[in-house]
């Protein structure tokens, strides 16, 4: 193996590979250094749902530039992409305002979403309960995709690229040495690059581990389910509900937001979890359903623990039903996903010399918006012109 590279980047996941994507696609020599035998961090826990709509403008263009990047692959290598767009359903009157000034901000910044009508709606999405519906606004260009079978194909695309990708590497140590970076692994092997990038996920106790402890990072626990498989019934789409666009921080740039905020109840069970249901159907005709959300600052990780609450995810399941008449509600997985977020910015960048940069805490973007915003990352540490 040839131990010296352009840029090494620590860690596998989705941030960390397409950052290894646009190296390679720039022509530098590139390996990923996996700690665990496969990724198994909040890249193969989420739902799969790739939805620039649901960012502010910045991650927006991020993520409809993640889009494009998600499709031109899609056409080579098969990466799990499905694109059958992503819909907001509202379920009242305040929902239904705030989704129609969504609508219009979306025309301003050219990126194409369509107002449903309630039977729209009812006519689109099999078992949606008309009780619950009052309108949607759907975005054709989204796609979905199989998150723990889409990072390996990720990687083996990338293979075939040229990206070295080493699994049960986990680097204990980065040095910068006359300008070079060394980097060290558990089992005492030694690599060399001119860059190394760390997108450890939250991961904060192996490298650098006082630099998270002073920072902003925290880390939220997300609990998601998946129903057995449903037979023939087929969900057109990813579902985003209610509770969503209550959340969701594109709808933040909206004129009735702070309005309309102010008049939830501040003591309710989905603010106290942060919770807001949402529906995919994956490739084998289950649906995952989810989420919720508790926090930890990055040095009190642990007190999160890896237990499931069963409150959380009765209360889930029951306003799921609400929402969606499915065949079966019968769970077959349970599982948490855990990602670092910042509180004060919505990416953690640290540079350490001048070739040592962490690039983490993305947060719920990661899918959507890894692509997108790791072709710019490239670009500003390797001062390469930045090509649309």
């Amino acid at each position: 193996m040839n131990n010296k590279y352009d840029l090494i980047v620590v860690g596998g996941g989705v941030l960390g590979t397409f950052h290894a994507y646009h190296a390679i696609k720039k022509g530098l020599s590139v390996i990923i250094l996996e700690k665990d035998a496969k990724p198994n961090g909040a890249t193969v826990r989420n739902f799969g749902q790739v939805v620039p709509s649901g960012m502010n403008q910045k991650w927006q263009n991020f993520g409809r530039e993640s889009l494009a990047i998600y499709k031109e692959i899609q056409k080579e290598f098969d990466i799990t992409i499905r694109q059958n767009g992503t819909v907001y359903l509202a379920s009242n009157e305040e929902e239904v305002q705030l989704i129609e000034e969504l609508h219009e901000i979306n025309k301003q910044n050219n990126y194409t979403s369509e107002l449903f009508t309630k039977q729209q709606c009812l006519n689109k999405y099999d078992g949606l309960r008309s009780d619950y519906c009052k309108a949607g606004l759907y975005f054709p260009q989204e796609v979905t995709v199989e998150p723990r079978t889409m990072i390996l194909q990720l990687h083996s695309f990338l293979k075939e690229q040229g990206v070295q990708v080493c699994y049960n590497t986990t680097v204990i140590n980065t040095e910068e040495i006359n300008g070079e970076v060394q980097v060290t692994s558990s089992n005492g092997e030694e690599y060399k690059a001119s860059k190394v990038l760390i997108c450890n996920g939250s991961d904060f106790k192996t490298l650098y581990p006082s630099i998270y402890n002073e920072s902003d990072l925290v880390v939220s626990k997300l609990q998601m389910m998946q129903t057995k498989p449903q037979g023939s019934y087929k969900l057109n789409g990813s579902i985003l509900t209610g509770l969503t666009i209550r959340r969701y921080e594109a709808f933040e740039e909206c004129p009735s937001w702070n309005l309309i905020k102010s008049k939830e109840d501040p003591n309710s069970f989905e603010k106290k979890y942060g919770v807001h249901i949402l529906f995919k159907q994956a490739t084998d005709g289950s649906i995952i359903l989810g989420d919720s959300h508790e926090y930890a600052d990055a040095k009190n990780i642990d007190s999160l623990g890896f237990d499931l609450k069963e409150e959380i995810d009765s209360f889930m399941l029951q306003e799921a039903k609400k929402i969606i008449e499915l065949p079966n509600y019968e769970i077959q997985h349970r599982w948490a996903g855990f990602y670092s977020q910042c509180k004060t910015k919505d990416i953690f960048e640290y540079t350490i010399g001048d070739n040592i940069h962490i690039v983490t805490g993305i947060g719920g973007k990661g899918m959507t918006g890894s692509a997108g915003f790791s072709k710019e990352k490239i670009n500003k540490v390797f001062n390469l012109v930045y090509d649309k």
